[in-house]
């Protein structure tokens, strides 16, 4: 079974996302394997248009979808990425590995203390 990668050679915006929901169409399996919230893309099928930050690329085309371990999970943002989707009546067919990373409120605390004090 052949396998797509897209890999951007830069930080930023590279319309990753858009490639690779352009992509999924043909796709049995979308993963995405690294990043966090803060990296965002926006996916499209006809007038709907979601924007997405942790969720994979492939959500709308109803294909089975991967956050993998290399991914920082905000639970917060997940879950508002389903009901998003569940919004327009689609059931994302989502798996999370187990050793993904989880930010936890209480980071986002210590995070903003650090910030203040620099």
């Amino acid at each position: 079974m052949p396998g797509v990668v897209v890999v951007g050679m830069q930080f930023g915006d590279e319309s990753k996302g858009a490639v690779v929901d352009y992509l999924a169409r043909d796709a049995d399996l979308v993963v995405r394997y690294n990043g966090g919230a803060n990296a965002g893309h926006t996916v499209a099928t006809g007038e709907l248009e979601l924007k997405f930050r942790l969720m994979p690329s492939g959500a709308l085309w109803g294909k089975r979808l991967v956050i993998g371990s290399g991914v920082v999970v905000d639970p917060k943002v997940l879950l508002d990425e389903i009901e998003a989707l569940r919004r327009v009546g689609v059931e994302p067919n989502l798996l999370v590995s187990r050793k993904a990373h989880v930010v936890m409120p209480y980071h986002k605390v210590i995070d903003a203390g650090k910030m203040a004090g620099s």
